[in-house]
C-alpha cells in the first residue's frame, strides 16, 4: 500500500480525482491539502471536505496556499469550467466536518518526517504548498518517495496559453523552484492526459446507478463536459487530467515515461511553459505516453 498525501484545487477533476483516490486499497491517503487554482483556496477546501463526506471517508484536510509564491497580480479563477461553486454548479451542501487547523505546507512535511522514503505527493493543483514546504525545510526533497504532478505541456500545446497548462502557469515560480530542487518527480501533463477522454455518454450509466455519488458525480462532470465543448468542438466528452495522475501511483504502466531536463518560463508571453532542454541531465520523468484504454476502464469501475 502506497502512502499517499494529494494536493488539490478542487474543482471538477479534482472531485473525480479524490473519488478514484479514495476507491482504491492501493493507496494509503494520509490527507488532502488544498491550494488556490481552480477557485480559490477556501473554496477548494469546502468543496474537498464535501466531496470526502458524500465517499464516506474521514481522511484530513488541511488548507494551503491562497495565492502564488512570489505574484501579487490577481488569480483567475475557473468559474467558467468549474461552475460557480468548482463542483459543475451541482447541489453541493455545506459539509459536517470542518478542515484541521494546520497549514499545508507544514502538515506535508510532519507526514513526510514521519514516513521517510515511503510518501507518494499527487499535486494536481498549483506547485505553491510543495514550494513552500521545500523552501522551509529543503531536506524534504530526499525524504519522499515520488512526487506525481499533474501539469505541463512539454511536447503539445498549452491549454491557457498556446504554451502554457493551468496549473503551472498559475504558479511558474513555484514550479521552477520544484522542478529545480531535485525531488524525484513525475510529470503528467497535456502530453498524456488529452488522450483520456471521459465519453458523455458514461455519464448515463452513472445516472442509472442513482446512488447519491453516481447522481451528483454526473450532475457535475456534465457542467464539465459542456464547457469542453466550447473549447474543443465535438470532441464529446472531457479529459481526465487529475485522474491519471492517481492512476500512474496506483499502476505505473498507465503511462510511459522518459526521462528528460525539463524548466519552467517564469517571464513573457511563455510564462508557465514547460521546456525540455536535451543537451542537459534529467531532472524529471515526463509521460509521453498512456494506456488510454485500461485506465479509463480501471478508473471507470472505481469512481463511483
Amino acid at each position: 500500500m502506497k502512502s499517499v498525501i494529494m494536493d488539490v484545487d478542487t474543482g471538477v477533476d479534482d472531485a473525480l480525482a479524490i473519488a478514484y483516490a479514495c476507491r482504491s486499497e492501493e493507496l494509503q491517503l494520509l490527507g488532502f491539502t488544498t491550494c488556490f487554482g481552480n477557485v480559490p483556496v477556501e473554496l477548494a477546501t469546502v468543496n474537498t471536505l464535501y466531496i470526502l463526506e458524500l465517499l464516506g471517508s474521514d481522511a484530513p484536510v488541511i488548507p494551503g496556499a491562497e495565492k502564488p509564491l512570489l505574484r501579487t497580480d490577481p488569480h483567475p479563477y475557473s468559474y467558467h469550467v468549474h461552475g460557480e461553486n468548482g463542483l459543475g454548479n451541482a447541489a453541493a451542501p455545506a459539509p459536517r466536518r470542518k478542515a484541521q487547523r494546520k497549514y499545508a505546507p507544514d502538515f506535508i512535511w510532519e507526514q513526510v518526517c514521519q514516513h521517510p522514503h515511503e510518501v507518494t505527493l499527487i499535486m494536481v493543483g498549483p506547485l505553491t504548498n510543495l514550494a513552500l514546504a521545500i523552501q522551509k525545510e529543503p531536506k524534504i526533497v530526499d525524504l519522499v518517495e515520488r512526487v506525481i504532478v499533474m501539469g505541463g505541456a512539454v511536447q503539445v500545446p498549452g491549454n491557457v496559453t498556446p504554451v502554457a497548462e493551468a496549473n503551472i502557469y498559475a504558479d511558474p515560480e513555484a514550479a521552477d523552484l520544484v522542478f529545480r530542487s531535485g525531488i524525484p518527480l513525475t510529470l503528467v501533463g497535456l502530453d498524456v492526459t488529452m488522450q483520456t477522454l471521459l465519453p458523455l455518454r458514461h455519464l448515463d450509466h452513472w445516472r442509472a446507478q442513482n446512488t447519491s455519488v453516481s447522481r451528483f458525480f454526473a450532475d457535475m462532470t456534465e457542467f464539465y463536459i459542456q464547457a469542453y465543448k466550447g473549447f474543443y468542438p465535438g470532441i464529446g466528452g472531457c479529459a481526465l487530467h487529475d485522474p491519471l495522475a492517481v492512476g500512474a501511483a496506483i499502476c505505473p504502466g498507465f503511462v510511459t515515461e522518459v526521462p528528460m531536463h525539463v524548466r519552467v518560463e517564469t517571464e513573457g508571453s511563455s510564462k508557465g511553459q514547460t521546456i525540455a532542454l536535451p543537451d542537459q541531465a534529467p531532472n524529471i520523468q515526463v509521460c509521453v505516453g498512456v494506456d488510454e484504454k485500461s485506465f479509463l476502464e480501471h478508473f471507470l469501475k472505481r469512481v463511483v
